[in-house]
Order: C-alpha cells, then structure tokens, then sequence
C-alpha cells in the first residue's frame, strides 16, 4: 500500500510538471519569503530568462518596475490582493521591457494564512507594440521631419528648404540616387503642409507597365476597353492630398505630356471619358539622376521638368555625408533593438572605420540593411563587430590587406641598388591581380556577370580566377 501510494505521488508530480510545461500561459510561484518556488517554461520565454536565473531568487532581485509600480505578485503576498486581467509593464535584468497581462492570487493554507502567491501571465509585449506603432503612424504616412536623421550641413540645408516647400502646393522635385531618403521628404512635407489630413498616395512609374499606368493614374471609364469598369485614379484618390510619383522619368513621352496637362490645367481625363473633371492634388515627384543628364537622354520632357521643378530639393549621398553614418548607425541599432527585442550597444571602431571608408552606393539604405544583417548574426553579444558584416565588407577588409601587402611588397625595392625581399615580378602581379579582382566584386556587390562585364573579361576567366585565388 505504501510502495502504491509513493507510485502514486511521483505520477502526480509528472503530471505536473508536464502541465507546467505545456500550457500556453506563464506561471509564477512566488513563498511567504517572496522568492521564486514555481517558474514554467511559457514564463521564461515571455520574460526573455533563463528558468536558473529566477528560481530560488527574490522578485525584486530580478525585476525592475518602473516609477511607484509594485509587482502584483509582491501586492499579493503582502496585501493579500486578488488582481484580474491587470496590464504590467516591467523590465528583465537584462533591460528588456515586458508587459503582460496578469491574473495574480494571493496563496493560503488552512488557517487563511499567506504563504505565497501565484501569477497567471499572458504576453501582450508585440501586441503593445503593434498599437503603439499605429498610433504612431499617420494615415498613410509613417515619417516627419523629425524622422529624418543627420547633422550634416548639406543635409540639413535640405531639410530646411523642404520645410519651407510645406507652405505652399507648388510641384515638388526630390533628386536623389537610390536609398538617400526622397519617400522620407515626400511624406515629411505632405504632414508637414495643410494637406496632412487629407490622402497621401504613393506610385512608383516604374512597377507597372505603359498600358497599366495610364489608367492607375486618371482612372478608367466603364466600357472604354473590354473588361474596363469605372475606377478613379490615383489623382482622384488623392483629391486635397499629396500624390507621390516615384521615377518620374521612367514614364514614357506621351504619358508624361498628359501628366504635364493635368499639372498645368488641374483637371484630369479618364481613359475612354471625354469629360475632364477637377483635381486639387499637389504633385510630389522623385527621380534617381540628374533631370538635365535624363532630359538629355530624352527620358524626362524638358517643359515637365520646369513644371516639376517649382521646388527643386537635392538629396545628398550618404559618401557627401560621412559625418552623419554614426548618428544613422546609432539610430538603426535602436529601431532593431526594439523590433528584435535586443539590446545592442553599437559598433566597434573597426566596423566605424571600414563604413567611414566605404563609398555607400546604395546610401542610408544600405546602411540600414547592413545594420539588419549584422543584428541577425549577433549571439548574446553587444557590439557589432567586423565577423557580423555581410560578406562584402568583410571581403573589402580582405582587399585593404592585399593592397597593404602589395604597397608593402612595392616598398622592399630597392631602385637604386638590389631588390631587398624575394618577391618576383611574377608574385607582385598575382598579388595585385587578386586585390584589384576583390575590388571589383565587392563594388558590384559580389555580381559575377556585372564583375565579368567592368574588367572585360568573360564569366569563365573570372571564374577560373576566382577558383585561383580561393576567392
């Protein structure tokens, strides 16, 4: 009897122990001393812990609560206070901030004495932060002026010229290469201007093609076409808001003249309507080069590019811009320390070094998705060191120590008199053959075609050199 009733007890407390384990809410076992007797799996995941470091530990120890707040749990073992569904906001000891929603019970034995107190946690951190980032945003518009992020002279020159642009409804021109933030100024202006309750709608010219776009634009009239239904257009959607066309010289001739008739006469035709209707829309456009070299290459009309260009803002590169890399590496580390749930500190001055160095050809942009990747290798660590880059920046680090070799190898010839190392002739072109090869990868992103194409060289030579030189 007594050998079925120990059976019996171990059963139970298998039992258990599996429940704990299993249900999908957290559980937090708190004695009369207030340290941690009972913490399940589901709890540790929620609190981002490790089970050893809250157990046999005091709360207090462990947690922080911010300002007056108390722990539920503590409220009830020592105020014997029942709480249901109770929002808590808290931090771990490794500063990540946690808020659960808790059904805490005080616990007591026969004679109605405390001895404890239970919590029942549901995690609502990414649902906290899913509404706090809603109520961030604006309608379609994530970004002011006080999103954009640099010190620089010339960028906050833009800045300012494009705070003065918020007065008026006059076309605006962003020019920018690829990554320097024109959607950013676009959405910064319409919520900076008197429009910024109205729509802001966003259309890149160069997603869709010719026959699509005309009619995304003006909108399309019922029996124009077979299939064709009646739709407004983008200008429509946007009526007393901003209208973004990203690319604008991507549009071919004849669309961009019935874009300049709509801006100059602010009216609109649909496709197959023979009646133009009214447009209160302010034109936002961007495109990725020089508007006279485009105008040139007959990819943008030129009397569109004065109508457009009322308000001409220049966007700056991210290699005219240097000063501002920390600021954005600081900024972007913060952004993916909150979405990641990390809490990484910065870079180190190896990594600082190689990004002052680097030219940025797909400017903040890249930046930002450097930062990314790099998060995404870090295990437990605070810096992002040269091991977390992406692989062309590790191969750049590689081709600055060829070139420091061959400069070197350069230095131990002697002209006047004997040649001081053993270095042939042979070695020293291998040597810069290589560096310069690893140049050219890492400046077409690791494209073997586009590499193949700017040494004019075929696919196969590359190739057979990369194999030789075990690149």
């Amino acid at each position: 009897m007594q050998l079925k009733n120990i059976g019996k007890m171990e059963s139970m407390e298998a039992i258990f122990q599996t429940l704990l384990n299993v249900i999908e809410v957290g559980i937090h076992v708190i004695d009369r001393d207030g340290k941690t007797i009972i913490y399940n799996h589901k709890m540790a995941e929620i609190e981002g812990m490790a089970i050893e470091d809250v157990l046999d530990k005091e709360v207090q120890g462990v947690f922080m609560f911010p300002g007056e707040m108390n722990s539920t749990l503590l409220q009830a073992l020592r105020e014997g206070t029942t709480t249901k569904n109770t929002k808590q906001t808290y931090f771990n000891n490794r500063e990540k901030e946690i808020t659960t929603i808790n059904d805490t019970f005080p616990i007591r034995n026969d004679r109605g004495h405390i001895i404890g107190a239970i919590e029942v946690a549901r995690d609502v951190t990414k649902l906290e932060r899913m509404i706090r980032e809603n109520i961030l945003h604006k309608g379609d518009t994530f970004y002011t002026f006080d999103s954009l992020v640099g010190k620089s002279a010339i960028f906050q020159e833009v800045i300012e010229n494009s705070k003065r642009a918020t007065r008026t409804a006059s076309s605006v021109l962003l020019v920018g290469e690829t990554g320097t933030g024109k959607e950013l100024f676009a959405q910064s202006i319409h919520n900076g201007s008197n429009r910024s309750s109205k729509p802001f709608i966003s259309q890149n010219c160069a997603a869709l093609p010719d026959n699509l776009i005309e009619g995304l634009l003006f909108g399309t009239k019922k029996g124009a076409f077979t299939g064709s239904i009646e739709r407004p257009g983008l200008f429509e959607q946007a009526e007393g808001g901003t209208l973004l066309l990203d690319e604008i010289n991507s549009l071919n001739p004849s669309l961009q003249a019935k874009l300049l008739r709509a801006i100059q006469e602010r009216t609109i035709r649909r496709v197959g309507d023979i009646k133009d209707k009214k447009i209160d829309v302010r034109i936002i456009a961007t495109i990725n080069e020089d508007p006279i070299d485009a105008i040139s290459k007959g990819k943008l009309r030129k009397d569109l590019y004065y109508r457009l260009g009322v308000v001409s803002l220049f966007l700056p590169p991210l290699r005219e811009r240097k000063d501002d890399i920390e600021l954005l590496a600081t900024t972007f580390i913060k952004k993916y320390n909150y979405l990641f749930d990390m809490n990484v500190k910065g870079i180190s001055l190896e990594v600082y070094e190689l990004f002052m160095d680097h030219d940025w050809p797909g400017n903040v942009r890249e930046l930002e998705h450097i930062i990314e990747g790099a998060m995404n290798l870090l295990d437990n660590e605070s810096i992002i060191q040269v091991s977390h880059l992406p692989v062309p920046f590790r191969k750049k680090t590689q081709f600055k120590e060829a070139e420091s070799e061959v400069a070197e190898s350069i230095t131990k010839l002697n002209p006047r008199n004997k040649r001081v190392s053993q270095l042939t002739l042979e070695q020293y072109m291998k040597n810069a053959e290589k560096a310069y090869i690893e140049k050219m990868l890492i400046e077409h992103n690791a494209n073997i075609t586009k590499t193949a194409k700017a040494l004019n060289i075929s696919r196969q030579s590359l190739q057979y050199r990369l194999k030789k030189y075990t690149l």
